[in-house]
């Protein structure tokens, strides 16, 4: 069977954030069911549908930003109490908007993310972790990463309380009490849990989890250990996954998974034969979907699916059918709905029309007053700087929640600004006089009329750092324009891993000083990202990194007065070098480096780097050949004289020249990396080699492995 989904936008509130909405238990079998939902205003607003319009429950005062919403009750009864988490306070509603609870928790920081299972409380700041029971605390934990959601499993199938905490460094703490039980290695920091099928699955064990990278999984949470069921990679390069939901929407009996991703794509997942889901159908949105909810919506006896989206607008995609079958006189009524429906908003725009041109005189009017008082509109955004693994670039999200007009990206660090497909944007280059104003990039991308989201990508040189501005300016009058700032680290293209190969020829770097581990803390956040900006707890740390674009690895251990970090790319442990000492002097700390080189290690990185240099190469030759092949086919009308290879070239064309497009300067990067490697091998020995440059670009052009690794070894 073909899913089939209508569209219709029911309503819009203030922007909202990730899990604010919920559908409230139905009265009856496929009755219909209010919607709840919380904003960024502090504004709840409780509704439901009749006859296609939006008729309110009840609404509350804006106040502070609503961060998350759930709904509570005693266990095995409807789930129909309201609770919101703004700031550090915990409130409870009842489904007629009275409000019977106002919990103001221990927690310094504002909440994060919220759980509730009967009496049982369970919230999250940044690092910190709660369990209340009746509102008396009862449980505390630390966590060694942020984290993004909490959930706790089903206690009514597995008898006691196992809270699941999503964290930013790739990992599911699982907890008993205020202990840590252990730990699930997932493959991306993981952003959002739900119950398999709303209920845990048949063990109650089974959770859902969705990551920033688009990957999602499901797993099962044992008393003594984790059992991963599935994985599905993220094959087509959509947005991370913000939300999830268990729902029959097919009508077959078995729930299908609901996913909201960041990129306004919504997508449901069937179980058909294989245990794996597999996707079923697919809509996008024109903007991220911050919570999604199954259920029945607009007309009694129809299931659909229910989207909130960033700027607060509440969607559904309904199994309603848009054309009905029937009689001339079922059409006659629906044409006359639908004539009365486009009457009354016409009738609405044309109010609000009105309403816009008079309240703009009177701004025109007040702000040419000698009294007058410039105020700037506020807006809100959404943004997102994020490490690619695949591509080795980042992606930089803005989301507005109104049309953006413009977008200008300055830099201080030399970056490559890499083409995005999803991009309508108009993009212009100004060129930059980068010694006096450290400018290397100036780019304006110039917004069509409707766009709210705009998506870039950049790839940064490691060794070079700095920072990376988005001037954000929306439609909106008085121009008004937001500067948003994003730190391009020394080690920029190094990623968090759980663990590494111990058998590469490593090079080590030793550090000992009068530093506290705090201050070394610090460093390293300011070297290499996805570092938390919390000091670990305990007296000693061990982080391992990956490099995106080459593969090499990254160990960092450290504690007070001594950090060592060993990499098989001596270059990485050039750029450490330079950077920590640069630190170290800025607080007048003196430092005894003292460094290990193993010579393996440079043949080793040779070897890494050189089937993409070759691959590379390959492509630039094709490329440069593509003019001068398509000249021949013109003149001699057809191309049966050529090699094969050649004839594949012309075939592969537009290919291959979509692919140079999307990597521009990749191959000078491999050459700018080896060359680094050549420098800093030598430099390590006390040896200047920069004038053997030149010669080394000779031999990267012939592409010879063995050549270029005899020249290494021989240039001393």
């Amino acid at each position: 069977m073909e899913l089939s989904l209508a569209r219709v936008d029911y309503l819009q509130v203030g922007v909202t954030a990730q899990k604010t909405m919920r559908l409230l238990p139905a009265s009856g079998r496929r009755a219909t069911q209010k919607v709840v939902v919380g904003d960024q205003d502090g504004v709840i607003t409780c509704f439901g549908i009749k006859k296609g319009e939006a008729v309110p429950v009840f609404k509350t005062l804006p106040g502070q930003k609503i961060a998350r919403l759930e709904l509570g009750g005693a266990l095995n009864t409807p789930q129909e109490k309201i609770f919101v988490a703004t700031g550090s306070e915990v409130r409870g509603f009842t489904k007629r908007g009275k409000q019977f609870l106002s919990f103001e928790t221990n927690l310094t920081e504002s909440i994060k993310a919220m759980h509730i299972s009967g009496a049982d409380l369970f919230l999250c700041a940044s690092y910190i972790y709660n369990h209340y029971c009746d509102c008396k605390d009862q449980h505390y934990f630390l966590s060694g990463d942020k984290i993004n959601d909490v959930l706790c499993l089903p206690v009514d199938k597995v008898h006691c309380i196992t809270p699941i905490l999503a964290c930013q460094d790739r990992v599911l703490r699982v907890l008993q009490g205020s202990d840590l039980l252990y730990e699930v290695e997932v493959p991306g920091p993981p952003t959002v849990l739900a119950l398999d099928s709303g209920n845990g699955g048949d063990s109650g064990e089974e959770i859902v989890f969705g990551t920033s990278d688009g990957k999602l999984g499901l797993v099962q949470i044992t008393g003594s250990k984790p059992i991963p069921k599935w994985e599905i990679g993220n094959e087509k390069k959509r947005g991370g996954i913000l939300c999830i939901d268990s729902f029959d929407i097919t009508g077959d009996g078995v729930k299908e998974l609901l996913i909201g991703r960041d990129d306004g794509i919504l997508e449901v997942y069937s179980f058909e034969s294989a245990d794996d889901p597999v996707l079923r159908y697919d809509h996008a949105l024109s903007e991220s979907i911050a919570s999604i909810q199954g259920g029945c919506v607009g007309k009694d006896g129809y299931d659909e699916i229910l989207a909130a989206t960033y700027s607060g607008w509440l969607t559904g995609l309904t199994t309603e059918p848009v054309h009905r079958e029937g009689g001339s006189a079922e059409e006659l009524k629906l044409s006359q709905e639908m004539q009365s429906k486009i009457s009354s908003l016409r009738n609405e725009l044309e109010h609000l029309q009105i309403k816009v041109l008079q309240e703009r005189e009177k701004y025109q009017q007040s702000s040419q007053s000698s009294t007058a008082v410039s105020s700037v509109p506020a807006f809100s955004v959404n943004d997102k700087f994020t490490l690619n693994k695949d591509d080795a670039s980042y992606s930089l999200i803005l989301e507005v929640q109104t049309a953006i007009d413009i977008v200008l990206v300055q830099s201080d660090v030399p970056l490559d600004l890499l083409d995005v497909d999803k991009n309508s944007a108009v993009v212009s280059f100004s060129s930059c006089d980068s010694e006096p104003n450290s400018n290397f990039l100036l780019a304006t991308y110039r917004c069509q009329a409707n766009t709210t989201r705009l998506e870039l990508k950049v790839r940064s040189i490691e060794g070079q750092y700095g920072t990376l501005q988005a001037y954000v300016t929306p439609r909106i009058q008085p121009k008004t324009c937001q500067v948003h700032q994003y730190q391009i680290k020394p080690l920029s293209l190094h990623q968090r891993t759980h663990s590494i190969d111990h058998d590469r020829p490593m090079n080590t770097l030793t550090l000992k000083g009068q530093f506290s581990f705090a201050e070394i803390h610090s460093w390293v956040v300011f070297c290499l990202p996805e570092v938390p900006e919390k000091t670990p707890a305990g007296e000693s740390i061990t982080f391992y990194f990956q490099n995106t674009f080459l593969g090499t690895q990254l160990e960092s251990t450290y504690r007070k007065g001594e950090g060592c970090f060993k990499s098989d790319n001596i270059s990485t442990i050039s750029i450490l070098k330079d950077v920590l000492s640069k630190e170290a002097t800025k607080r007048k700390i003196n430092l005894n480096i003292s460094y290990d080189v193993n010579e393996e290690s440079v043949r080793h990185t040779l070897k890494l780097i050189h089937p993409k240099l070759e691959y590379q190469q390959l492509l630039a030759k094709k490329v440069h050949l593509i003019d001068a092949l398509r000249e021949l086919q013109v003149h001699e009308g057809n191309v049966d004289f050529l090699l094969p290879k050649y004839r594949n070239i012309l075939e592969e064309a537009d290919q291959l020249l979509e692919e140079y497009k999307k990597q521009p300067a990749h191959l000078e990067r491999l050459y700018g990396m080896i060359t680094d490697l050549f420098i800093d091998k030598f430099k390590f020995k006390g040896t200047n080699v920069k004038t053997k440059v030149p010669l080394l670009l000779e031999i990267l052009d012939g592409c010879d492995q063995d050549g270029l690794i005899a020249f290494f070894e021989s240039a001393a």
